[in-house]
C-alpha cells in the first residue's frame, strides 16, 4: 500500500474520522482507523459499536492496499506534518508517513481483529444539512447526561410524511423541533418513523455534515425497523446505532389549557439571563443570577407591560425589568433553574418569545412568538421563589 495525499486533506479525513473512536476502550483494535487506497481515492473510517464513520478524499494511488493504525496517535502525526504533499507507505508491519523532509513510523494493528462495521442502510429521505443541524442542536440540549438512564440520553428522531419532529427530555424539560425535509418514497403503511438516537453522537454529526448542503439519511425499512440510521453529505458517512426504547409521550404535557401567554423579546431576556459575554462568565451565572448560589432559581414576575427578573436570597439579590406583555392574568410569577432557563433561551433563533404560564411550580412552555408549533421548549417552574 502506497500512496500521496495532500497535508490538509489528510488532517481532515484522520480528524473527522477519529470522532469515532472511544475514549477508552479495552478492545485495542477499536482505537484504530482504518485507511482504504484504491482508484486515486484514500477512505479512513472509525468504529466504536455505537458509530462508525467513514470519510473520502483524492490520493495518488501507487498501490492499493489496506491498513489498521493507531486513530489518535495518526492525528497527532498529521497535525505536526509541514504544508505539501504527504506519502504514505506500508512495509510489513510498519506504516511510514513523510512530509517536507520529515518522517514518522506507526505500527500497524492486526486488521483480522477489526469489527466489521455496519452497512449504511438504505436511502430514506433528504434534509437541507445546515437546517438538520441547527434543529438538533436546539433540542440535544435538553437531553440527559445521566448514562444510568440511557433512554433519556437520546434524541427521538421521527419522520411522517414531509415532516421531521425531534425531541429530547432528561425529566426536567422537553424539547420538540419540526421541520421539513423530503422523503424519497412513501412508507408502505403511512405510518410514521421512529429512532431514537444518542443525542452526543447525533450533534456531532450533523455538526460535522452542516456544510454539505444535503444531508442523506438512511434507515432500516424492514420490519420492526430498529437497525442503525445512517447520514451521508458529500464524501462524508456515518452510521448509528439506535438506542433501545423511546422518549414518553408529550403531547398532554404540552396541553397548556387554561395558561396565561407572555410575549418578551428573546435577545432581551437571554442578555439579561447571560449578563456578560461567554468568554467572561460561568455557564450557571447571568447579569440577574451574579449574586445568587449555585443553582438557586431566577424569578420571574410578569405583569401587564413587563416582567420582573431577580435571583438571590435576602440582602443577595439581583433584579431588572424588561419590557414584556401578559395576556390572560394581572399577573403571574414562575422561577427556574438557571441553567435550564438560559439552556432554553439561546436555543431559540426567533427575535420574540412566547411562553404560556400555568403558574409557579406548574409548566411553562416556550416557543417562537411567530411560530410556536415549529419549536418548543417544556420548562418546569419550581415553587421555590426568591
Amino acid at each position: 500500500m502506497e500512496f500521496r495525499v495532500d497535508r490538509g486533506d489528510l488532517v481532515e479525513a484522520v480528524a473527522w474520522a477519529a470522532r469515532a473512536l472511544p475514549t477508552r476502550t479495552p478492545v485495542p483494535v477499536l482505537g484504530g482507523l482504518l485507511l482504504e487506497a484504491s482508484a486515486g481515492r484514500l477512505s479512513v473510517s472509525g468504529f466504536d459499536f455505537e458509530t462508525a464513520a467513514r470519510i473520502e478524499t483524492d490520493a495518488e494511488v501507487t498501490a492499493e492496499g489496506r491498513v489498521l493504525v493507531l486513530g489518535r496517535r495518526l492525528l497527532d502525526i498529521c497535525k505536526v506534518l509541514p504544508d505539501g504533499p504527504v506519502s504514505c507507505a506500508v512495509a510489513g508491519t510498519r506504516f511510514t508517513v513523510e512530509a517536507g523532509g520529515t518522517s514518522f513510523g506507526l505500527s500497524t494493528l492486526p486488521r483480522e481483529e477489526y469489527p466489521t462495521p455496519p452497512a449504511p442502510p438504505e436511502t430514506y429521505g433528504t434534509v437541507d444539512a445546515a437546517a438538520f443541524a441547527t434543529a438538533v442542536a436546539q433540542v440535544a440540549v435538553a437531553a440527559g447526561r445521566d448514562d444510568t438512564l440511557p433512554v433519556l440520553t437520546g434524541v427521538q428522531l421521527r419522520l411522517d410524511g414531509e415532516e421531521m419532529t425531534l425531541s429530547a427530555s432528561d425529566r426536567y424539560r422537553f424539547a420538540v423541533r419540526r421541520l421539513g425535509w423530503k422523503p424519497e418514497t412513501a412508507t408502505e403503511t403511512g405510518e410514521g418513523v421512529d429512532a431514537l438516537l444518542p443525542a452526543r453522537r447525533l450533534l456531532e454529526v450533523t455538526r460535522s455534515l452542516a456544510r454539505c448542503g444535503t444531508v442523506r439519511i438512511g434507515l432500516d425499512r424492514g420490519p420492526g425497523g430498529g437497525g442503525p440510521v445512517g447520514f451521508e453529505g458529500g464524501r462524508m458517512r456515518s452510521v448509528v446505532r439506535p438506542l433501545d426504547g423511546r422518549l414518553p409521550a408529550y403531547g398532554k404535557l404540552f396541553e397548556m389549557t387554561g395558561a396565561s401567554v407572555a410575549e418578551v423579546e428573546c435577545g432581551a431576556l437571554t442578555e439579561a439571563g447571560m449578563g456578560v459575554p461567554p468568554l467572561e462568565r460561568s455557564r450557571e451565572w447571568g447579569r440577574v443570577a451574579v449574586v445568587a448560589e449555585a443553582n438557586s432559581p431566577v424569578r420571574l414576575d410578569f405583569s401587564a407591560e413587563s416582567v420582573l427578573l431577580r435571583a438571590g436570597y435576602g440582602d443577595d439579590v439581583a433584579a431588572q425589568r424588561l419590557p414584556a406583555v401578559l395576556s390572560g392574568a394581572e399577573e403571574v410569577t414562575v422561577a427556574f433553574n438557571p441553567v435550564y432557563l438560559l439552556d432554553a433561551l439561546t436555543s431559540f433563533e426567533a427575535s420574540r418569545l412566547r411562553l404560556d404560564l400555568l403558574g409557579t411550580g406548574q409548566r411553562a412552555l416556550l416557543g417562537a412568538a411567530d411560530a410556536p408549533e415549529a419549536h418548543r421548549h417544556l420548562l418546569m417552574s419550581v415553587k421555590q421563589l426568591v
